[in-house]
């Protein structure tokens, strides 16, 4: 009797123990036990932690409640502008009610992919590319709301979605590298016309200074030396002053002006001497000697006034009491003075 009792007692814990351990069901902290008693849903879904169900009458489905990472597989479309692009996308998403998760829906994480794959197909067909390429923010918003009005149905929330990566055709590549290309260089030529205008103002300016100072001009033409120097391998090219020119110009010009004057005075002085010939039909040596004479005044004609060195370089004029060794001096007649002898015969050039 007491054995049969024993078996018995025995025999009621291990099925309470079978049973325990059949019932027995631990929820985790990121899921949600959702209980199905005899195909109906329970009234309560089963918080994180330990929780019993009955055996054979309940069945209970978790449901990770993490924000789930899902890539969307790149689409192929034609923008409104026909340009035919590949984007792909990822879609970030959480289950916020874990009962519609489980009765509304079959396979709530498919479901989200493939109205994230129709929604981005439907963002391409009204987008342009240039919005698909600089205006992502736009795009990734209406993304968000195209996916989350059907997923709230299923107790998914959307949390935000982004538009990973947008495929061009190479020939599209290569236009787009053309036009910005020009923009990149029409933005370039305008800069350096900018520039040549603001530096044609300052040089307008500097001329306008350096004009004033015509030494300035050669200042900064040394400085402009100095920094050209500085390259050892270069070769220097030094332009002439301008400035210099301009002197000998002047210079040439006054000597010619005294030139003039000189030979009208002396045209005017030989008109009274007898008919003498003009002094410019004379050949140049003569000329000069007679230029030397015509210097020389009458006042100074006399054995005392006149050097040695003087009456050498006056061939062909008589001066009384001067003997110069080795030149004989014929009598020549010097204008202004009355009753000097004129001697016709032609000079001796070679007595010197």
């Amino acid at each position: 009797m007491v054995e049969e009792l024993v078996t018995t007692g025995v025999a009621l814990a291990a099925a309470g123990a079978v049973y325990a351990m059949a019932a027995a069901r631990v929820v985790k902290q990121y899921e949600r036990g959702v209980v199905l008693r005899l195909g109906r849903l329970a009234s309560s879904v089963r918080e994180p932690g330990f929780t019993m169900i009955i055996p054979g009458v309940d069945r209970m489905r978790k449901v990770n409640m993490q924000i789930v990472t899902m890539p969307v597989p790149a689409q192929e479309g034609i923008t409104r502008d026909n340009v035919t692009v590949r984007v792909d996308a990822v879609v970030y998403f959480k289950v916020v009610d874990a009962a519609d998760a489980i009765i509304r829906v079959e396979d709530y994480r498919f479901a989200v992919s493939q109205v994230a794959q129709t929604s981005l197909r439907s963002i391409i067909g009204k987008s342009d590319l240039d919005d698909l390429l600089s205006n992502r923010e736009k795009l990734n918003q209406g993304l968000e709301v195209m996916i989350d009005s059907p997923a709230l149905g299923w107790g998914v929330q959307i949390d935000r979605v982004e538009i990973k990566d947008v495929s061009l055709p190479e020939t599209m590549k290569r236009s787009m590298a053309r036009q910005a290309e020009a923009a990149r260089d029409r933005r370039a030529r305008v800069i350096n016309a900018d520039a040549e205008l603001q530096a044609s103002k300052k040089l307008a300016e500097a001329a306008q200074q350096m004009s004033d100072q015509p030494a300035a001009l050669q200042l900064r033409l040394l400085q402009t030396v100095v920094a050209v120097a500085a390259e050892k391998n270069s070769t220097l090219v030094l332009p002439f002053p301008v400035e210099l020119l301009r002197f000998l110009e002047r210079s040439g010009l006054q000597a010619q002006a005294q030139t003039e004057a000189y030979e009208r005075a002396r045209d005017g002085n030989g008109g009274g001497s007898g008919g003498r010939a003009p002094e410019d039909a004379r050949p140049e040596e003569p000329r000069r000697e007679s230029m030397t004479r015509e210097d020389v005044s009458r006042e100074a004609v006399s054995r005392e006034e006149i050097p040695l060195d003087a009456a050498e370089e006056l061939p062909g004029l008589e001066l009384p009491g001067v003997e110069v060794p080795g030149v004989e001096i014929p009598g020549v007649e010097v204008p202004g003075v009355e009753g000097a002898p004129r001697d016709d015969a032609p000079r001796d050039d070679t007595a010197k």
